[in-house]
């Protein structure tokens, strides 16, 4: 086993997947779930993160080129994704939870692409493609940092019980914004790459 691999991987994954600073938007798109449902949707989102993540160390450069794709499109689409919901977010859309609108906040946006975004789907293909033997190490550190950041996330809950009803829309705001921020840093990101190279 390729021990460098495994620090590497872990190190990029637990650091890039960011699980400390996606508390507050766990909380804000399970808002109005019990802590059952809440746990059930972070178990999802790492579960899926997970595959996602050993699906691309392994076959993400071939899906992309097979679909001619580049990274910097996949920022895009990425940042987009992120700008709507902190539009929702800003404008108190996401007062109930998500899950009674149809949609499965476990797969998008905490799985994809929060947990496993852009800079990490890139980073576990480059990481596996460095090395001759990477597989195990690479396999191991994506499971140990999912791991991590799956506790972390696990702890967030108790946070929902501190902050109440008025502090939780403070928080929903601010994070909206930081959110919307965020959204276009990536995406401009993978815009610089589109047109200017």
């Amino acid at each position: 086993m390729d021990t460098s691999a495994l620090v590497q991987t872990f190190i990029a994954v637990f650091v890039l997947a960011d699980a400390i600073g996606n508390i507050p938007i766990v909380l804000i798109l399970t808002k109005g779930m019990t802590p059952e449902d809440r746990n059930k949707v972070i178990d999802k989102a790492v579960i899926v993160a997970i595959a996602v993540l050993l699906l691309f160390a392994f076959t993400g450069q071939l899906i992309l080129t097979y679909l001619e794709i580049s990274m910097a499109s996949l920022r895009v689409a990425g940042g987009l994704l992120l700008l709507l919901i902190s539009l929702q977010m800003l404008r108190g859309e996401l007062n109930t939870p998500i899950t009674e609108e149809g949609h499965d906040v476990a797969i998008t946006p905490l799985a994809l692409p929060l947990l496993a975004g852009p800079g990490t789907l890139t980073t576990v293909m480059l990481l596996t493609s460095r090395s001759p033997s990477p597989h195990i190490g690479v396999v191991l550190g994506i499971v140990a940092a999912m791991f991590i950041s799956w506790l972390i996330l696990r702890l967030g809950t108790y946070i929902d019980k501190w902050i109440g009803a008025e502090g939780g829309v403070i928080v929903t705001q601010l994070f909206g914004f930081l959110l919307a921020a965020l959204a276009v840093e990536v995406g401009s990101a993978g815009i610089r790459e589109l047109f200017f190279k």
